[in-house]
Formats: C-alpha cells, structure tokens, sequence
C-alpha cells in the first residue's frame, strides 16, 4: 500500500469520453476538492488552448480553475524559450495556436528555426507534411507537443499526432524531441506546481504507455482506468505494468481512501 499526497489526471479517457464525462467522474473530482487532495490534470490534448480545455471541463460540470490545467503546448512554449526560439512552424487544429501567440510565440508560414507537431486532424494534408518536410531538411528542430497513436472521441479510436511525427521524422531523417507525455519534463511541470515530489503523487490515466509508462518513468505511482483507450491486449504487452488497475476515475476515492 502507497499512500499518496497529490494526484494528476489525464483528461480524455479519464474524466471525459467524447463531449461527455465518464460516469461519475464529476463526484470524483468534486471529492478530491472537498477533501483537500491536491491535484492538477496532465492531458497530452493539442486541440485546445489551456483556457479553452478548462472552458469545456466546465461546460460538463467540473469546476477546474484554468491555472490546473497543463498541457503539451504549456511545456512547447517553455522548450522554446530555452533555445531561444521566438518563432516556430506549428501544425495543429483548434486554438491551441493562442498559448503560443499569448507567449509573444512568432507562428511563421515559411522559414521558422523549429516545427512544432500536434493533433492537426483534417489539417494533415500532403501539402502541410510536405511544407513541414522541407523546413525539416532545411535544417529546423522538430518537436512534438506528443505521439500518441491514438486517441478516443466520440465515434471511437482516432488517429493522433504520433503517426505523422513518425512519418516526418523518417523522411527527414531526424528525431522529435516530445514535449507532453511521457516525457518526464512535462510531469515535472505540474508537479512543481503543487510542490509535491514525484514519489509522493499518483497519475491516472488511459494509456499504459503515455500515462503509465511515462509516470513509473517519472517516479510517480501510476493508476491505470479501463475507460477510454484501455485495452487488455495493451495491458499484457506493456512492458511497464501499473501500480494499480482501476475501473473507472469513479473508484478512486475508494483508492485513496485504503491508499493505493
């Protein structure tokens, strides 16, 4: 038994599925605030800005403040002041561009010093790959707000970011250095920010490589739900294992409360 002081939570697959939440996550998170656990969400989402995936957990009933919100883009921004960068190619969908542009961040067309890859959806043309290729040989950076294969919306399992990075780094000859999970960097970001030492928190999540691999690579006790994109087959291949396997975000409490 592990007892834990903080806990992250990832957001699609955990606390929503789709535009829906999963069921009893609302009373989930409701009681983590009513009984003084800390907790921040991690999600590796590059559809959204961090004001509007705060809007929409709001739309659905979770009352999250924006600033517990952490994101790929949040960790690219901060990669990008660390090179000195202040401009960057950025091929996603959504608003997520505004964490960049807020960040005084140059979103360039032509020639940018860095590519920055996230979930582009019906952006992803022959066309932007090939824009996006041609930077790459030129001699830009890329990095990738994250690779996951994929990703459950409404409709089912969806393709990510990760298939597109792989393809333009094979072509480019090149590696993408990822920003969001699992990269251990990113988990550091909201683990700062509640000021809780790895050893100390637990991550919840969907995605055994991500979410779990990505935490036990962080030293964080790592939860895995059987929402989302949970499935057995991934389970008994993964070569990193959770520390527990819950239903859903709904038995956490329980967990927490005979520690996990």
């Amino acid at each position: 038994m592990v007892s834990v002081d903080a806990v992250l939570l990832d957001i699609d697959g955990v606390l929503t599925i789709g535009e829906e939440p999963v069921m009893g996550a609302v009373d989930a998170v409701r009681w983590l605030r009513d009984e003084g656990i800390p907790f921040r969400l991690v999600t590796n989402t590059t559809r959204r800005s961090r004001r509007s995936v705060a809007a929409r957990l709001g739309g659905l009933g979770f009352a999250i403040p924006e600033t517990w919100c952490f994101t790929p883009a949040m960790a690219a921004v901060s990669r990008l002041g660390e090179m000195d960068a202040s401009a960057c190619h950025l091929i996603a969908t959504g608003d997520v561009h505004r964490d960049f542009e807020e960040a005084g961040i140059e979103l360039a067309d032509g020639e940018a010093p860095v590519v920055v890859v996230g979930d582009a959806g019906d952006r992803w043309t022959y066309d932007s790959m090939n824009n996006a290729f041609r930077l790459l040989v030129g001699g830009a950076r890329l990095i990738a707000l994250e690779r996951d294969r994929c990703w459950r919306d409404a409709g089912g399992l969806a393709l990510s970011a990760g298939p597109f990075v792989a393809a333009l780094e094979y072509a480019a000859k090149t590696t993408a250095e990822v920003v969001g999970k699992p990269s251990p960097a990113f988990f550091r970001l909201a683990l700062t920010d509640l000021g809780v030492p790895a050893g100390r928190a637990g991550m919840i999540g969907d995605d055994v490589e991500t979410d779990i691999g990505g935490a036990r690579s962080a030293g964080l006790v790592a939860v895995l739900v059987r929402t989302g994109k949970f499935r057995p087959e991934t389970l008994a291949k993964a070569p990193v294992a959770p520390d527990r396997v819950i239903d859903s975000i709904a038995d956490l409490p329980a967990l927490l409360e005979r520690g996990v």
